[in-house]
């Protein structure tokens, strides 16, 4: 299988000319990069080599999902890493890496003020879209629209209403951790309180017990890195304890295992050996334990406590440059807490998860989700395996389960659980549809849903970009046709369709707690909120300073920006009146005109010049150096005579210049007057645009069009 999709890829290096990637943001992480030759690359590097010479376009509604650098890498698959890629034509951004370096300092203190390097956050599309509107680079490269936007400008095109569901507001489902876990919350709260909080991690982090020079750039690289690491496992660690006892447990025999096959292999002296064997004696009890088999990727020995892939796993540190011993006795301790939470655990049954309890509640209980579709959502498979067997032992029929590591085709079970709106139909799945399906992410970028209305969130969000994704299987477009043959098939829908719901867990008695430790181990801004639907659009206090529900659904639904509004309008303006596209592209280049200025004693002078860029194509066929108009880009400019500043954000200009046929034409000002404005224009663009562009000399913009203010 890998051989044909490898022998594909190659057939599409060897005749594609364009290359269209959906869901890019999957190629927002560089990976391995492997050496040349060699097999084992990232699937981005493997990208990358394809797409050397071809035109591409990235399709992805989060084209940025923590930091900038996940736009930069998506754009270096077709600059290439040439970091001066962006030089030539309207830009003039000589070095990418810098250019993104520069601005994501400058939003992040925007949004979140100054933080030190350790407190870095993570960033995500709704942070930053407004503000990234207006950059040049991310306006030249990037065709970004609202579906706000979408509808209103199909509508103009004469496609009649576009139809998407209409959303609900989300409902919490409430549920105590504190009642569920009891004493197992306030030993992962004193853990992560610790002053290495959770686990040390040692044998993740070797470069903290580094012999050699810290002060070495190498080394200073590798022991950020590694760092970094550990703060994700410390975070995951969180996480899955919130999501469900079960994923946590889990999460703490693979990390046993792991802390074991790397201390086997790394006790040698009598001392470290005699260390381990009382750690194990002492928990022998715990050790006879058989985990879940599906703990490990492959078929483990059932005889060995450790497997042996993961002993084979294990690269040996050089005592020579490493403090072996005192990892050694750092992962003895977290041997030792991985234990502790492990023994509590054992007392752990599915009889007292009230969060479990709460969704069988909501499923025999509530009049919609006992009897149509629902999909549930949760981040790990560890909880979504836990959700499907125990709502099948509370007797919920039609459930089935999809992960990462589900075998068989998963095609079969999407259609089973939305055959309409995936080419089949209840008839066809003769008695085997699907009514709940539980599901990891994998579910939750770019298929077709909407059979279902109702959507539950098992997972507390840390990201409202992921709740959009996931929100977005179910309020999709809808098809009339379709919607028809769902409703002939199943009356009982009628008042369904065209709605959408959805459920998020949430515990918010200790949600204040875990935010704290989520922030203390990951010293992160949280991105949720009242985006999880808090009833009076507060978290937990009056003074709660996160984003209230009304924010979260402007994001969703996209709030149009600037120039989608311009879009617009000019589509109003060409459907009101034919021809206008023809008439304007008629008019001679510099045509002049005037009205009356909206703002009383105020005097300004609108400009549109077409600005040069460097024309590759035409220079290629001349030899020479060859700069056009056509090659570069449009630009606004509005003069205040009294202060002489000039603007260039359109939005801000358009209200100014706004007119209609019956505007009343007024030309006020002296012809040298004019004429000296237009210099100071022209100057303002030879020293803001060209010289960043490097033209040469000679080369000016053009003007389009002009409009004085009176």
């Amino acid at each position: 299988m890998r051989d044909k999709m490898q022998e594909e890829l190659d057939r599409v290096g060897e005749e594609a000319d364009v290359i269209i990637i959906d869901e890019a943001h999957h190629f927002r992480n560089t990976g391995t990069k492997g050496e040349e030759g060699e097999g084992r690359k990232s699937r981005y590097w493997r990208l990358y080599d394809l797409a050397k010479g071809k035109q591409m376009f990235l399709l992805t509604a989060t084209p940025i999902n923590n930091r900038l650098t996940d736009f930069q890498h998506m754009a270096e698959l077709f600059t290439q890493h040439q970091s001066d890629h962006f030089s030539g034509g309207t830009l003039g951004i000589h070095s990418l890496p810098g250019y993104i370096r520069q601005l994501e300092k400058k939003i992040e203190a925007e949004i979140y003020g100054n933080r030190s390097d350790e407190e870095q956050v993570e960033m995500n599309s709704a942070d930053v879209s407004l503000r990234l509107s207006a950059d040049p680079l991310f306006d030249a490269l990037v065709v970004q629209r609202s579906r706000s936007y979408v509808k209103e400008s199909m509508k103009r095109e004469g496609d009649g209403d576009v139809m998407f569901p209409e959303p609900r507001k989300p409902t919490v489902a409430e549920y105590s951790v504190r009642q569920t876990y009891g004493k197992l919350l306030d030993m992962v709260a004193d853990a992560f309180h610790k002053r290495d909080p959770l686990f040390v991690l040692g044998i993740y982090n070797p470069y903290a017990y580094y012999k050699g020079d810290s002060e070495d750039v190498a080394t200073a690289l590798e022991r950020g890195r590694l760092k970094q690491v550990v703060a994700l496992i410390r975070t995951s660690f969180l996480k899955r304890f919130e999501s469900s006892a079960d994923a946590f447990r889990q999460s703490c025999w693979r990390l046993m295992m792991k802390l074991l096959a790397w201390m086997e292999v790394h006790c040698e002296t009598e001392h470290e050996r005699a260390k381990l064997d009382r750690w194990k004696r002492k928990h022998a009890k715990l050790l006879d334990y058989t985990p879940q088999k599906d703990m490990f990727d492959e078929d483990e020995a059932e005889d060995d406590l450790v497997p042996p892939e993961l002993l084979e796993a294990v690269e040996k540190l050089s005592r020579k440059d490493f403090k072996v011993d005192e990892i050694i006795d750092h992962t003895l301790a977290d041997l030792e807490q991985v234990a502790d939470f492990l023994i509590e655990l054992e007392k752990f049954k599915p009889s007292q998860d009230l969060k479990l309890k709460k969704l069988i509640q909501l499923l025999t209980k509530d009049p919609v989700l006992s009897k149509h579709k629902v999909l549930i959502f949760s981040e790990f498979g560890d909880t979504a395996r836990y959700i499907a067997e125990e709502l099948k032992k509370a007797g919920i029929e039609g459930v089935d389960q999809i992960d990462s590591g589900t075998k068989g085709d998963r095609a079969t079970i999407i259609q089973r659980f939305a055959p309409y709106y995936n080419e089949s139909s209840s008839a066809e799945q003769k008695g085997k549809e699907i009514r709940v399906l539980v599901s990891t992410d994998v579910l939750s970028e770019g298929l077709n849903l909407q059979d279902a209305t109702r959507l539950i969130n098992y997972d507390l969000h840390w990201n409202p970009v992921r709740l959009m994704q996931r929100i977005g299987r179910v309020d999709r477009r809808m098809n009339p046709q379709i919607e028809e043959r769902i409703v002939a098939g199943h009356p009982d829908q009628k008042d369904l369709r065209g709605t959408v719901a959805y459920w998020n867990f949430l515990p918010p008695d200790d949600l204040d707690e875990l935010l704290k430790l989520y922030g203390k181990v990951a010293h992160k801004t949280l991105r949720i909120s009242k985006t999880l639907g808090i009833e009076g659009r507060q978290l937990l206090r009056e003074d709660d300073d996160y984003e209230d529900l009304r924010n979260f659904s402007e994001q969703y639904e996209g709030q149009r920006s600037p120039d989608e509004d311009l879009h617009l309008e000019w589509q109003d303006l060409l459907n009101a009146t034919p021809g206008l596209d023809e008439q304007v592209s008629a008019y001679p280049n510099g045509i002049f005109s005037g009205k009356q200025n909206l703002k009383p004693g105020t005097r300004q002078v609108f400009f549109c010049y077409a600005r040069p860029a460097h024309d590759k194509a035409a220079s290629e066929a001349s030899g020479e150096d060859v700069w056009t108009a056509e090659a570069g880009d449009v630009q606004w400019y509005l003069y205040d005579v009294a202060s002489g500043d000039i603007r260039e954000d359109a939005p801000m200009i358009v209200g100014a210049i706004r007119s209609t046929p019956e505007t009343p034409r007024a030309t006020q000002m002296e012809e040298a007057k004019l004429s000296d404005i237009r210099i100071a224009v022209e100057k303002h663009i030879a020293k803001t645009f060209l010289r960043k562009v490097q033209a040469p000399v000679g080369v000016k913009p053009v003007l389009k069009a002009w409009m004085e203010l009176n």
